[in-house]
């Protein structure tokens, strides 16, 4: 074991010594990188080597239904807020052509006011430790990060905010949180609908990718038009404009400064703007925090493809040659294993896919549908109904959002395989699935005994621990004779995802944040 220069201290004085080191080695690393920057900035008037430029970037043209990520600029011409923006509102306007490499172009689009803070400080030692999670954030990433950056570009916005989705989800499009939150941009219900983003059984667009960065954009868009700054935009995006505008209001009354470093905010909103700021320096110089960032290329991920017929999500994958996971990770938002084209009209797929798709579509004969619809005609259990039908219990329930053990009552449409495909009239007949009657929550007592644990207890009532600890605020030690609250659908609900996500970011953040 190599010497310790704190081995014969007392603990509490090297914790202090270190820490003193710590700030000291920050302080260093901060100046040599503000030294270097500076260096950087100096023109290079005696440069000899000849400028190199970038090869223009082609659109494929792939039989007139994929649209590539981006779309260009608005119609008429003009920024988000209807004129060509000054500078000092907008980030100035970037060739999407000027790297190879995707961080490249975000660096070059960061407009945000610098801030050197614990809490900043703070987030960026919470990533530096890290490595793995950040590894897995950034391989996520590849899939969106382009489409995002091409949005927050053309709407001339901070490149900052296309690094929001670290912050909300990590990237995970299925991430989903104790307060109904889901997707990379981390919708709840209501503000989900209030932005045009539909949920229904078939789909939650709050995980489509195209869908939800649209709406993200859009409210942030609207959320700087009201504040006039960035970092209280973000600031209501985490915590509402309401809360936000009533903070504001409470410091001009009292005379007070009116900006977000002055006005009273919850801890986890004052850490969520410095962990932005924290990821963008990271970004800015990973080298000068010892992070290796792996490339990311400068073009688009996914095409678009239109759907027009009902297709089961394993058999497009298949058509696709890609996994099912990489089918589900581009396509998020459908809860079944079905797509519903009444409820989609277009599916994502790599674009180096989208040719393959087409051509093993046409050459497809069979049907493209293996589920079909039944009518529950007197109170059945699951057992039975998936014991008919060639199925397992588990897989029935998931599919259809079955929980609990209670019969399913007359009238219920469930999805269930067919066995030798189906039309696609039987799939559109459950598109009034959410209409159907019998949709009521229970509360259930637990007293727990000896040898429970959360894990057990939720997987006896088909719920997750996520939700116990929720209702009961409880953590995992537990005691003989404890009541737990447990709420459960009698036969169908929305199951929830737990995320790796919220649970490092949101539920046990680095303490020092």
């Amino acid at each position: 074991m190599p010497h310790s220069p704190f081995r014969h201290l007392p603990l509490f004085r090297a914790r202090g010594v270190a820490a003193r080191l710590t700030a000291r080695m920050r302080k260093a690393r901060r100046a040599l990188a503000l030294v270097l920057s500076m260096i950087a900035m100096i023109p290079a008037a005696q440069a000899t080597d000849p400028v190199v430029q970038p090869p223009v970037r082609s659109e494929p043209a792939l039989h007139g239904i994929l649209r590539a990520q981006g779309t260009g600029p608005f119609e008429d011409g003009t920024g988000p807020f209807g004129d060509e923006g000054d500078e000092s509102v907008h980030a100035p306007a970037r060739s999407p052509d000027a790297a190879a490499d995707l961080w490249q172009r975000i660096r070059s689009g960061f407009a945000m006011t610098s801030v050197d803070s614990d809490e900043v400080r703070n987030g960026e030692d919470f990533y530096v430790s890290h490595p793995k999670y950040v590894q897995r954030i950034i391989e996520r990433s590849r899939r969106y990060l382009f489409h995002i950056v091409e949005e927050v570009e053309r709407r001339r916005m901070p490149t900052e905010i296309a690094l929001l989705p670290i912050i909300e989800s990590a990237f995970n499009p299925r991430a989903y949180s104790p307060s109904h939150a889901s997707g990379i941009w981390q919708f709840i219900p209501s503000t989900a609908k209030n932005h045009g983003l539909k949920q229904s059984w078939w789909r939650d667009e709050r995980r489509d990718i195209i869908a939800a960065t649209r709406a993200a954009l859009d409210y942030l868009q609207t959320l700087y038009g009201m504040f006039g700054d960035w970092e209280l935009a973000l600031a209501s995006y985490n915590w509402g404009e309401g809360a936000v505008a009533r903070s504001l209001t409470r410091n001009r009354d009292s005379g007070l400064p009116a900006d977000f470093r002055s006005i009273s905010l919850p801890p986890e909103t004052q850490n969520y703007v410095s962990r932005l700021i924290a990821i963008r320096n990271i970004i800015s110089n990973p080298a000068m925090f010892g992070i290796e960032l792996e490339s990311v290329p400068n073009h688009p991920y996914f095409g678009e493809v239109a759907a027009t017929r009902h297709m089961d999500v394993r058999l497009a994958a298949k058509l696709a040659s890609i996994s099912v996971d990489e089918f589900r990770a581009l396509n998020p938002a459908h809860n079944r294993p079905v797509i519903n084209v009444s409820e989609s009209r277009s599916v994502l797929l790599p674009i180096d896919k989208v040719d393959t798709f087409l051509e093993n579509l046409r050459n497809h004969e069979a049907a493209l549908v293996s589920w079909r619809l039944y009518r529950v005609e007197r109170p059945e259990h699951a057992e039975a109904i998936a014991a008919r039908h060639g199925i397992s219990t588990r897989r029935l329930k998931e599919v259809n959002d079955l929980y609990g053990n209670g019969a399913i009552p007359p009238g219920q449409l469930l999805l269930v395989p067919s066995g030798n495909g189906t039309d696609d009239g039987d799939i559109s007949m459950m598109n009034d699935r959410l209409a159907m009657p019998g949709t009521s929550e229970r509360t259930v007592v637990h007293t727990v005994a000896k040898g429970d644990a959360l894990s057990t207890i939720a997987r006896r009532y088909g719920v997750t621990v996520s939700q116990l600890r929720t209702w009961n605020r409880t953590t995992e030690r537990l005691r003989i004779g404890q009541t737990l609250r447990i709420k459960q659908s009698r036969f169908a609900g929305t199951p929830p995802v737990a995320a790796e996500a919220l649970r490092l970011h949101r539920s046990t953040p680095n303490p020092r944040m």
